[in-house]
């Protein structure tokens, strides 16, 4: 089994990089052989994408013809890296009611559309990828779920509907909520209960 762990914050000890941890951890217990790659949007984020890379994906001339190696170079190794997981942590916090613009410029590499994403006659999008457990430990200072939510929330249903384009329907969010109001005490307790919910499920290592 290969989990790729990927974070967001840029901060070396956010709430967000201990719930993914402890997810990890939980995975790995559940798996001892598991082999974990791991990228590090927080700390080294990749480029937003440039020009060649636009230039490309509006230029259907210049994907047949192959003369897109260069351009598509980054978005083709991220790509690998999921396709080659079993499984995904995913540990971000929400920035300003969404996912923050690391994560964003991920996903711009992943949702290629030929190469994971594909469309019916009438204009569906469908998923080239392999669908496999999605796991997603989210931080955030208020409250954006549930009775006592204060704030809206364009990130799980943003996520939710960026992963399932690609065939990645499998997903389970873990909120770490009110971080900016809870005391240490609170906060290990709330991750625990979060922790409880994780339902672990066996990944198809077979691929499309």
């Amino acid at each position: 089994m290969n989990i790729l762990h990927i974070d967001c914050s840029p901060r070396h000890d956010s709430h967000s990089r201990r719930l993914s941890a402890a997810l990890l951890a939980r995975l790995k217990a559940a798996n001892p052989d598991a082999g974990v790659t791991r990228r590090d949007l927080g700390r080294e984020p990749i480029a937003h994408a440039d020009a060649d890379y636009a230039s490309v994906l509006s230029s259907p001339g210049a994907l047949a013809a192959g003369a897109t190696e260069s351009a598509l170079r980054l978005s083709e190794a991220l790509i690998q890296e999921v396709e080659r997981a079993d499984a995904l942590v995913l540990g971000t916090p929400i920035n300003n009611f969404t996912v923050p613009s690391v994560l964003k410029a991920w996903l711009d590499q992943i949702l290629r559309m030929g190469r994971t994403i594909t469309t019916t006659p009438d204009g569906e999008k469908l998923g080239l990828l392999q669908d496999k457990p999605v796991y997603i430990a989210i931080a955030a200072g208020g409250v954006f779920s549930g009775e006592r939510a204060r704030q809206p929330d364009f990130l799980t249903p943003y996520l939710t509907a960026a992963f399932g384009c690609i065939g990645l329907h499998s997903l389970q969010f873990f909120p770490l909520q009110a971080t900016a109001f809870l005391d240490h005490e609170q906060l290990a307790a709330a991750q625990e209960a979060l922790l409880a919910t994780l339902a672990l499920k066996a990944a198809d290592s077979s691929r499309a």
